[in-house]
């Protein structure tokens, strides 16, 4: 299977450069099937019913983007965030050549030291961390929030790249599926009669890095790290026994939900890393439905909708929304997928 049948031509006017003043207000796609419905985000709770499972991914995202200097040179490096543990960080690194092994950076007035310890593939470095204090505290004093290379305007308030029910820190970018929902949402939702349950994705490499390759099947996914609680697996097991539908926010909670049940077989408290790649001839083992944005072409995230939806539908979704002119990516309107076996 090929890259390219994942592409499409996506006018640049479409990029979504700020939310919309409402987060609810955002457009959504109903796709069953090759049946196309445009609505808005706060109908989203005519499609759930009571007994429905909503998975929402509850990461937070940190201000994971760094400048820092080279003291010996004075050369600027950009660090990208993407792993921080016990002083080690793994990072993507801007301009990687100028970072070689021992190389020490140093951040604001020196509230940071780096020093690379290890040199991975496409930018990737690994670094000993040298710092007072807690991390996230020194990060939010002088890191920036690392929003995508496609948006050019300035986020006003921080929180607006930040769900209304994010709470563990440690993404470096946001599970933007979630980003339309509102506390007024969810509360109509428990309402009605849908659990909302969390897990964690802390969202890394792995959901943003390009396809480089023309056959997806050597295309190497990223890891990123994810948790699920006892009391999310109960609910999950429960649902599945009584075959009431688990509908995942974002691709983010999908992956999550797969990687476990490819795992273990069912759901359970863990703690790990995943590498899952989702495309079409997958078979999915948790997922009934999926509440996503639109996504980059020839991304994994294409590939994973695809998988779900169909890749002929999707495609034939996409057109629709280009049409009508839909806000696309991050900041961009949403998508409400049924799976293939639930439409027919």
């Amino acid at each position: 299977m090929k890259v390219n049948d994942f592409d499409f031509d996506l006018p640049e006017s479409l990029i979504a450069q700020t939310p919309v003043d409402n987060r609810s207000e955002s457009r959504l796609l109903v796709v069953d099937g090759m049946e196309c419905t445009d609505r808005h985000f706060y109908d989203i709770v005519e499609y759930l019913h009571e007994g429905d499972v909503l998975v929402v991914n509850d990461t937070r995202v940190i201000s994971a983007r760094l400048f820092g200097v080279k003291p010996e040179t004075g050369a600027h490096v950009e660090l990208l965030v993407l792993k921080f543990q016990d002083k080690h960080a793994e990072c993507l690194v801007g301009n990687a050549r100028v970072v070689k092994l021992g190389t020490e950076l140093i951040f604001g007035d020196g509230q940071l030291k780096a020093v690379c310890t290890e040199i991975g593939e496409e930018g990737i470095r690994f670094f000993d961390l040298f710092y007072d204090g807690i991390f996230l505290e020194v990060l939010d004093e002088l890191g920036q929030m690392p929003l995508p290379p496609y948006i050019h305007e300035r986020l006003e308030d921080k929180e607006r790249y930040q769900t209304v029910y994010s709470k563990i820190s440690g993404s470096a970018a946001a599970p933007t599926a979630g980003l339309h929902f509102t506390q007024e949402i969810l509360e109509t939702l428990r309402n009605k009669g849908v659990t909302i349950v969390p897990v964690t994705l802390h969202v890394g490499l792995g959901t943003f890095r390009p396809v480089k390759v023309d056959d997806i099947n050597d295309h190497i996914m990223h890891s990123e790290h994810y948790m699920m609680s006892e009391k999310t697996a109960t609910i999950l097991n429960q649902a599945k026994a009584e075959g009431r539908r688990i509908i995942a926010v974002g691709t983010t909670s999908v992956r999550t939900l797969e990687t476990i049940m490819q795992e273990h077989g069912s759901f359970c408290e863990t703690e790990s890393d995943s590498k899952i790649f989702i495309y079409p001839g997958y078979k999915f083992l948790a997922v009934d439905a999926i509440i996503t944005n639109f996504h980059l072409p020839k991304s994994t995230l294409v590939m994973l909708v695809s998988a779900f939806a169909g890749s002929e539908e999707i495609m034939h979704a996409y057109q629709h929304a280009i049409q009508n002119k839909y806000r696309f990516f991050s900041f961009g309107d949403s998508m409400f997928l049924k799976s293939k076996k639930e439409i027919l």
